[in-house]
């Protein structure tokens, strides 16, 4: 593995470690890079842009590993003192990066996703195009993830819900034009295979007491035992991709270290890889 591969995989490992933490949001980095994606090719972007902000899309939430559990995975609502500590990981996810070689490809992301095209958003309060294209796509997506996707407290709602919201919010907490692109992309159903999957083709599966919130590895087979991430009740699979059913042993997990999909990093590093120069380790 050459050295900006290896800086790759290191970015997506931490996000994916990140991830692993929190119980109620198995495959957000994922969908949120992927509607990412498929708005930057809807305007037309460049290769190597639509690279940058579907990586950007895995890694904007990096700065919640300063998020203490107990706030990270509240079922209910926030305090304001809680929500002022969430509202600290945009700027802990840019001090984590600021010495990794490839910070300068992710940065924006991280650091500016949820700045509002109203000036309302968090943390610098900018307006309109003084924030970045690749914030404002990924603010975008990791909101209409975040309603349409189901919690163990609440469902998610339907995607013309979700669209309908993104649309009465145009130019005030989403970009006009982005806002209307994905909300065509929507209508036309190019999102669906996206939605409550934790990666191509392998949709979320239910826990039989805490909902669709389990992402089961694609080299899963019958037989195995999981653990769901909120309970942590010991689940046997049952069935295969497409069609697994859990049956509760009636046991609680063992401790296991964080759940990392390897496989599925190296997906996404060659991915980008292909699209992204290596002349901007040199540069960095």
């Amino acid at each position: 593995m050459d050295l900006f591969t290896h800086l790759l995989n290191s970015l997506y490992t931490m996000a994916a470690m990140v991830e692993a933490r929190d119980a109620y949001t198995g495959g957000h980095l994922w969908r949120v890079s992927q509607f990412s994606r498929l708005l930057a090719q809807d305007m037309a972007l460049p290769d190597a842009e639509v690279a940058r902000i579907t990586l950007g899309g895995f890694l904007h939430d990096l700065g919640k590993i300063g998020v203490p559990d107990a706030i990270l995975n509240k079922p209910g609502k926030l305090t304001d003192e809680e929500y002022a500590v969430i509202k600290t990981h945009p700027a802990t996810g840019d001090k984590l990066l600021a010495q990794h070689p490839l910070a300068a490809l992710v940065r924006e992301a991280i650091l500016m996703h949820h700045e509002t095209p109203d000036g309302q958003g968090y943390p610098a309060g900018l307006h309109g195009e003084q924030i970045p294209l690749v914030a404002r796509i990924v603010g975008l997506t990791d909101a209409f993830d975040a309603m349409t996707s189901t919690r163990p407290y609440r469902a998610g709602m339907p995607i013309e819900r979700a669209l309908d919201i993104i649309g009465d919010n145009l130019g005030r907490q989403f970009d006009r034009e982005l806002g209307e692109r994905f909300i065509a992309l929507g209508h036309a159903g190019a999102l669906t295979h996206i939605i409550g999957h934790s990666e191509p083709g392998i949709p979320l599966q239910s826990c039989p007491a805490c909902g669709p919130i389990i992402a089961v590895p694609r080299k899963a087979r019958s037989g195995d035992l999981l653990d769901c991430p909120n309970c942590r009740s010991e689940l046997r699979t049952v069935g295969s991709n497409g069609d697994w059913r859990f049956v509760a042993t009636g046991r609680k997990a063992a401790a296991q270290p964080l759940p990392i999909d390897h496989e599925l990093i190296a997906g996404l590093v060659q991915s980008a890889r292909q699209h992204l120069d290596p002349a901007l380790l040199q540069a960095a």
